[in-house]
Order: structure tokens, then sequence, then C-alpha cells
């Protein structure tokens, strides 16, 4: 359980400083381009950065700047296959006070860098707020059927492995018990919320009380609170 606390919240967190960092690059960039002048570039040379099995190409740019000065850099990422050839010309913006903080004119140099923190923060900030926003609403849930829901006495069954929950290689128990419905002679099998121990060895009664909802059994909270706690 403390791991999937840590987890939620970290993800979260982890989201949205990468949102807040895209953010801050769009305002940059955005900044930037209100008071940036265009020249003419060329690719002079694409440099290769090795990391562990592949190889990225940037590009190095030259141009001349309004004072004369002539100009290389090249962006911070690259790509595999490369972007631009050697010998091509590109459109170049720059500030006349610092032309050697200059960018490639295209959409991906100027935004790229904002769009990928930003689907990656997406992306971890819905994770964890999802796992926040679903334990909360099924705790409401739980504690709604707890006071108005119907509480039936269910025939205990077994306990079993959650295998489709895991967390550092463990997966969870839960309680399962039975009971026949009087009124449809339905069978049901009510499934408790997952536990971090087994709790076979705390089972010593032949019934255990489920909460459902009024007409709707497949809505229920199997009452487990005579089990001990988990420091």
């Amino acid at each position: 359980m403390k791991a999937i606390a840590i987890v939620k919240y970290l993800f979260t967190l982890v989201g949205f400083a990468m949102l807040a960092g895209a953010f801050f690059i769009y305002n940059s960039t955005s900044a930037f381009l209100k008071d940036a002048v265009t020249a003419e570039g060329i690719v002079v040379e694409l440099l290769a950065s090795r990391s562990d099995n592949s190889i990225t190409y940037r590009p190095l740019v030259e141009f001349t700047a309004q004072n004369g000065r002539v100009i290389e850099f090249a962006p911070t990422t690259g790509s595999n296959p490369a972007r631009y050839a050697e010998g091509e010309q590109v459109e170049v913006l720059y500030q006349s006070a610092r032309p050697s903080d200059a960018k490639i004119n295209d959409f991906f140099s100027l935004w790229g860098a904002a769009l990928i923190l930003a689907a990656m923060g997406a992306v971890f900030f819905l994770a964890g707020g999802g796992i926040i926003l679903f334990i909360a609403l099924k705790g409401r849930q739980d504690e709604i059927l707890k006071t108005s829901g119907v509480a039936i006495e269910t025939r205990y069954q077994s306990v079993e492995q959650n295998t489709a929950l895991s967390v550092n290689g463990k997966h969870p128990f839960r309680v399962l018990t039975q009971w026949q419905n009087p009124a449809t002679s339905d069978i049901h099998i009510f499934k408790s919320n997952n536990l971090w121990f087994d709790p076979s060895a705390f089972i010593d009664k032949e019934t255990i009380r489920v909460f459902i909802a009024q007409g709707n059994p497949d809505k229920y909270y199997v009452d487990l609170s005579f089990l001990p706690k988990l420091k």
C-alpha cells in the first residue's frame, strides 16, 4: 500500500513538473519570437551523438548576423534519420542582442521540446491523478454502501491473489464470498477490496457481511472490518 501511495503522488508530481516545464519552454519561445529577426543559414556539418546503441544527428548551422559576425550553432536535440543535409539552406531566427542563441525556423525546432515534455507530463499526471481519483471515488462508494446499502450475510468461500495487479512483484489478496439471491435464485460471487497480506489465518467464520446497493447486487462492499489492520 505504501508503494501505491508513493507511486500515485510521485507520478502526479513528476507529471506536474513536466507540464510546468513545457509551459515555461512555451513562454520562453513565445518571448523569443517577439523580438527575433531572420537570416539565411546553411548546414555546414551533421554532428553525431551516440548513446547506448543509437545515433542521432544535429545540424551545425552557420549564418551571418546583422552586425557582420559569422555565427555557428546547433540545436540541443537531434534525430535519426537526420532532418537536414549538409549544404542545405535553412531560415534562422535570432535576437540581435544574443545572435549565438539562434534557432532554426521550423515547427519542431521551435516547439518540439515543449510538445514532447507536455505529452510525457500529461501521461504521468493523468496516470497519477487517475489512481488518486479512482481510490477517492472507490472509498466514497464504499462509505455510501456501508451507510445506505442492504446488509446481507454471505458464505465465505476462499482467499485468492489478484494477479491482475502487481506492486514490486507482489500480488494483493482478495476474500471471495458467495450468496444466492432469494428473489431470483441467482448465485453472486463477491470479491473484497485488495489486501496486502494473506488474511486466511484470520478468517474463522463461515459467513461474512456484504453491503449491496438497493436493487443492484453488482454494486457491493465486502465488510472485512473484523480483520486486523496492516501497519
